[in-house]
């Protein structure tokens, strides 16, 4: 197992694997990126270098940049010697407010590779689902029981393709205003139209602001057997005709059977949340070169969380296909900086107290870390919040960086699966099948009830070729329903971007 990981030949920081004590020596080979013609550097630790720490391998002046990947990730605040751990009592950010970009592209063209496939539900309008189950919407939180007491009753008759009928609550719907309002009735329309369900009941109130007949208007043309409606205030007893209704949508959806379909069909989430310092030489990464498999064979990834872009967004800028993507790729980043500055608060307020506790030190450590997950593919698609993906390929989608709204919004886009990467670990679950994919052997060994996927041995002896197929054929088997651990459990949740006014 190696000790320490230097990143890019032009860092001047090492990632520690396992804790380095004080007084220990590393040594730095040539392949480890030390200066030309030098075969070794010795460089002793000062202090206590944690895992997924950084070390400074050479002084690094009061002032001067901290390079990791091969980019700034902050600016020292005091003279670092060689040996010392950096961290964020001697490292600042150096980022700004609004900038102005440069359209300065790179070429990314992937090969294609040779089609693969899954088992999925080919759905009528040529949407591939990954699971056949109903799904309840409540247009508003008042009937969010309602919505949980039917869905229990309605499990007790799943039958044949049909997996589970779930209700997904939340306390939307009503007492908004503009945006506000706007995000929640367009979520809860995408998630009428996503393919995972094989039917839906659309469940009102019949007072609410988002009522039924007011959220048809997002929903547009659909299919009346698999789309159903109820407005608790207009029947008598709307346990009744929920069951009733909800016995008609098993039946309508037990009809489709799993087929074999094109991972072409596959559109795939990605996001991290509790990072540590090996989730961008391990997890990340890994996702990076899934991604840009799933795209050589025709299928789409949608990234997402855009205040963690913030520090390396001229690295997706660069690659957008057209100067068009380009522009709208910078107002993706600088929309999300005035929306921070809009409601008077840090723009860079941010790694969160476990990343910095994981070992990451600055905004564009954690940046530069994430935008990882995006592989080398071009951009192909800037999506706006609650905007389905259009185009094939790699896709940014504009979301905050919170775990549950940000893998909604991906499940909204069009994601049949999200892909999770996590430091530190976490139960929680998303509207499709999420899975957890652990930066470290660790986590993934003391939480096997939360972690799906260990990147942690890339951290150790295995390698991103056969870690990336690995990975490409476990993603195929959850979408032909293979069950990760949060469905396991029973969790499902949804959770809509909240903005503005609450009457």
């Amino acid at each position: 197992m190696k000790d320490f990981i230097k990143i890019h030949e032009q860092d001047n920081v090492i990632v520690a694997i396992r804790e380095i004590a004080a007084g220990e020596t590393i040594v730095l080979q040539a392949a480890d990126g030390g200066a030309p013609g030098v075969e070794t550097a010795a460089v002793q630790a000062l202090e206590t270098i944690p895992a997924g720490h950084k070390m400074a391998v050479s002084n690094i002046a009061c002032g001067r940049e901290v390079i990791k990947y091969g980019f700034r990730i902050g600016h020292a605040k005091e003279e670092i010697r060689a040996g010392e751990w950096v961290h964020v009592h001697n490292i600042k950010t150096a980022l700004g407010d609004l900038l102005e970009y440069t359209y300065e592209p790179v070429q990314t063209a992937l090969k294609p590779t040779e089609e693969a496939f899954f088992y999925g539900f080919l759905r009528p309008d040529s949407q591939a689902g990954v699971r056949n189950e109903i799904w309840i919407i409540p247009t508003v939180g008042c009937v969010n029981n309602l919505a949980q007491a039917m869905a229990k009753t309605a499990n007790a008759k799943v039958t044949g393709s049909v997996e589970e009928v779930i209700a997904f609550t939340h306390p939307y719907g009503c007492s908004q205003m503009g945006e506000d309002q706007e995000h929640t009735r367009t979520i809860l329309a995408d998630l009428v139209r996503h393919p995972n369900a094989g039917g839906v009941l659309v469940l009102g109130l019949g007072c609410e602001n988002s009522n039924i007949e007011e959220l048809k208007r997002y929903i547009g043309e659909y299919d009346q057997e698999r789309v159903r409606f109820l407005v608790c205030q207009e029947c008598e007893d709307e346990m009744e005709e929920g069951e009733k209704i909800l016995d008609e949508l098993i039946s309508y959806a037990s009809r489709f059977q799993r087929e074999k379909i094109s991972a072409s069909k596959l559109v795939i989430g990605m996001k991290c949340g509790g990072s540590d310092g090996f989730s961008g030489i391990t997890a990340n990464p890994l996702v990076g070169r899934f991604s840009d498999l799933l795209i050589s064979k025709g299928g789409t990834t949608v990234l997402t969380e855009v205040p963690e872009m913030f520090g390396a967004e001229t690295l997706l800028m660069n690659r957008c296909g057209s100067k068009e993507l380009f522009a709208q790729t910078v107002s993706l980043i600088n929309d999300f900086k005035q929306y921070f500055k809009e409601n008077h608060q840090t723009i860079y307020e941010n790694p969160s107290p476990g990343n910095k506790k994981g070992g990451i030190s600055t905004l564009e450590d954690k940046s530069l870390g994430c935008t990882q997950k995006s592989g080398s593919a071009a951009v192909s698609g800037v999506l706006a919040y609650g905007e389905r993906v259009q185009t094939p390929g790699l896709n940014l989608l504009s979301a905050p960086g919170n775990d549950l709204v940000a893998a909604t919004a991906l499940a909204a886009s069009g994601a049949q699966i999200v892909l999770f990467t996590t430091g530190r670990g976490t139960p929680f679950a998303s509207v499709v099948p999420t899975v957890k994919i652990s930066s470290n052997s660790m986590l993934a060994e003391k939480k096997k009830n939360w972690i799906d996927f260990n990147a942690g041995v890339l951290a150790e002896d295995a390698g991103f070729d056969e870690m990336g197929q690995k990975l490409f054929d476990y993603v195929l088997a959850v979408a032909s329903g293979e069950k990760v651990c949060s469905e396991k459990a029973g969790f499902h949740d949804l959770a809509i971007f909240k903005q503005g006014v609450t009457l």
